[in-house]
């Protein structure tokens, strides 16, 4: 993925769990706290690099990681489909890089890389707050469905792309 002055990345490999498991468990383990109130918390996995090697290094993904300014700050994973139905798996930052605009740029970026996407689909946690002022408010996305994932609420989003 082709990046910019600021911001570049590089294809995800086993040897960058180790670096960017600490990075995704202060990500998750900011928004937990700033929005359940815990200390700790995410999808199973996420703390250990189990999530990573899932779904980040999954043969149909395509998983980068994140560098600001020559600095490993994160990392996404995206599912490039052949019908254009393109799926965002995660992007994740580390809190020191959040707040900054940094998240809405990497997103244009996306936009710009897979241009020939239809529609872009996400989903995240109900609770999540400022993941969905950053997907809808920032990125263009639109809830489009609220599913009941047994004890939490789990927003669908979609961005319709304009070709």
């Amino acid at each position: 993925m082709e990046g910019n002055h600021k911001l570049s990345f590089s294809i995800m490999t086993e040897q960058d769990i180790e670096l960017l498991s600490p990075i995704m468990t202060r990500a998750f383990d900011e928004d937990t706290k700033i929005h359940l109130g815990k200390d700790k918390g995410g999808p199973p996995g996420y703390d250990n690099g189990e999530f990573l090697r899932k779904w980040g290094l999954h043969a149909d993904s395509s998983a980068f990681n994140i560098y600001y300014k020559g600095n490993l700050i994160g990392a996404i994973t995206l599912w490039i489909k052949d019908d254009g139905n393109n799926y965002l798996g995660n992007i994740f930052l580390d809190p020191e890089f959040e707040n900054k605009g940094i998240g809405t740029e990497i997103w244009k970026l996306v936009e710009k890389n897979y241009s020939n996407t239809k529609k872009w689909i996400t989903d995240t946690p109900g609770f999540s707050k400022r993941n969905h002022n950053y997907y809808i408010n920032k990125c263009g996305f639109k809830l489009v469905e609220i599913k009941d994932q047994g004890g939490f609420d789990l927003y669908i989003l979609e961005k319709e792309m304009s070709n």
